[in-house]
């Protein structure tokens, strides 16, 4: 009996890649969420966007951001008239010159909220310093607002062709 040569790797290829364990989509972006701690923020005001290069921390989740910036800023005035925000996040830091086609960037989407209940306040900005203590004196500015983003939904692009979105929530 004459078996195809092909049919043998075939088989071991497609069972040891069903053996594998591959970790989902949404918790890679969810991962990577966790893993960086600065993004572009867009926001929107009268159509016209706006963005600013921010720190932030995330919940262990990874379906909450934090940041906190001054009350009288543009990013803060868009934010009280539109919560949709927009926020890039992405490699380029750790993938040198020769290896950008490797770069990922993550677009996430969320409803951004102005922290107002004094204790919740404190946790998210004690999570906050944890990340970046280089913020101490500018978060405990009686003027800074403490933002919190709920994210909404991912879109990863992992190189320069394939794109990948999960929604949350």
């Amino acid at each position: 009996m004459d078996m195809s040569i092909d049919y043998v790797p075939t088989l071991s290829f497609r069972h040891q890649r069903s053996a594998e364990k591959e970790v989902p989509m949404l918790d890679k972006m969810k991962a990577l969420v966790r893993e960086k701690d600065t993004c572009v923020l867009a926001t929107v005001s009268d159509n016209r966007p706006h963005c600013s290069l921010m720190a932030y921390a995330t919940n262990t989740e990874g379906t909450e951001i934090y940041m906190v910036t001054h009350k009288k800023t543009k990013k803060y005035r868009n934010l009280t008239e539109n919560p949709w925000v927009s926020l890039l996040i992405d490699t380029r830091d750790r993938d040198m010159a020769s290896q950008r086609l490797a770069t990922k960037a993550l677009t996430v989407t969320g409803v951004c909220e102005t922290v107002q209940a004094r204790e919740r306040k404190e946790k998210i900005r004690a999570n906050l310093l944890k990340r970046h203590p280089h913020l101490e004196v500018f978060a405990a500015d009686p003027n800074a607002g403490v933002l919190l983003i709920k994210i909404e939904s991912f879109l990863l692009l992992d190189g320069p062709t394939e794109a990948h979105f999960e929604s949350i929530g």
